[in-house]
């Protein structure tokens, strides 16, 4: 069974850093296109950040260009989302998926994960 389970998520004050999980069962993360997408509360979902199977290529939306990182680790098979210069703005649940940039931006990720909320407050 393909699964996908985030964590790492909790309150920040701005200018932190937290680093989102993803861990997956079922499938290879290295293998697969895979997609961080965020909703913030009375928003709809925003896509964050992919990263592309064949090249490793990395792609960000302009609102966190320079301050997310995403990356994977075979070893373990889980997604990261490392979150520095966190603001306000980046509060919203995070959810880690399986898919291009094209269908995060679309929403149709062929699975998602239960979500992880990420609160920047001070």
């Amino acid at each position: 069974e393909v699964q996908l389970v985030e964590s790492g998520g909790g309150l920040v004050q701005p200018g932190g850093s937290l680093r989102l999980s993803c861990a997956a069962s079922g499938f290879a993360v290295s293998t697969r296109d895979m997609s961080w997408v965020r909703q913030a509360p009375g928003k709809g979902v925003e896509w964050v950040s992919t990263r592309n199977s064949g090249y490793g290529w990395k792609f960000y939306a302009d609102s966190v260009k320079g301050r997310f990182a995403i990356s994977t680790d075979a070893a373990t098979n889980t997604l990261y989302l490392q979150m520095n210069s966190l603001k306000p703005e980046d509060t919203a649940v995070y959810y880690c998926g399986i898919g291009s940039l094209e269908a995060a931006k679309r929403g149709t990720l062929a699975v998602r994960g239960q979500g992880t909320q990420v609160t920047v407050s001070s």
